[in-house]
């Protein structure tokens, strides 16, 4: 199984950016995805996660009411709708996917590369 994420960029604090998952291998129906992140020096943290079932999503309260975590799986891809970015947000953003439904990096399989996101004030 290989996630490639992608969409990260460098925005000023109030923009949005839309971040991407695609997986290929394994089947993406029956994976919970999860959205986590990462700045120099610190741990991985949990930014958001969804279902495998696409009907139940939990969020960091960091970024509650402000990101949304989607998936369609048709496209095998999963997305984190990022609005009103702030400069605390600044790190590299890493998709996961797992079979278990849960905020801890330790339950998931496959991870991604990491793209970068960049918010200035």
């Amino acid at each position: 199984v290989q996630l490639q994420a992608f969409g990260g960029g460098s925005v000023q604090a109030g923009d949005s950016l839309r971040l991407s998952c695609t997986v290929s291998g394994g089947t993406f129906s029956s994976y919970a995805l999860g959205w986590f992140r990462q700045t120099p020096g610190k741990a991985r943290e949990f930014v958001a996660a969804i279902r495998w079932t696409g009907d139940r999503t939990y969020y960091d309260n960091s970024v509650k009411g402000r990101f949304t975590i989607s998936r369609d799986d048709a496209e095998n891809t999963a997305f984190l709708q990022m609005n009103n970015l702030k400069p605390d947000d600044t790190a590299a953003y890493y998709c996961a996917a797992g079979i278990a439904f849960d905020y801890s990096d330790s339950t998931y399989d496959y991870w991604g590369q990491g793209t970068q996101v960049t918010v200035s004030s």
